[in-house]
């Protein structure tokens, strides 16, 4: 990550870490049109989440996980939680 993870941010990826999340479900709860909160674009730009892409599965379906990544960022922020 080039700047440091937002508060936000560290929310969002709590948030996946917590339970298996759909894309569909996080797109339910973390897409925004407002452009001072891109918290799910930035997460995926800085490589923080993914998309597990499964053949069969529908794109809702799919499940969003963190990456190592994502981890790292979180465990740093542990405190925060």
């Amino acid at each position: 990550m080039s700047e440091p993870a937002t508060l936000l941010t560290m929310q969002f990826l709590a948030w996946i870490d917590r339970q298996p999340r759909s894309y569909a479900e996080t797109m339910d709860a973390w897409r925004t049109s407002c452009p001072h909160m891109p918290v799910w674009e930035d997460a995926l730009a800085d490589e923080l989440v993914r998309v597990d892409s499964r053949p069969q599965a529908a794109m809702g379906g799919c499940m969003v996980l963190l990456t190592e990544r994502g981890r790292t960022a979180l465990s740093r922020a542990e405190p925060l939680r």
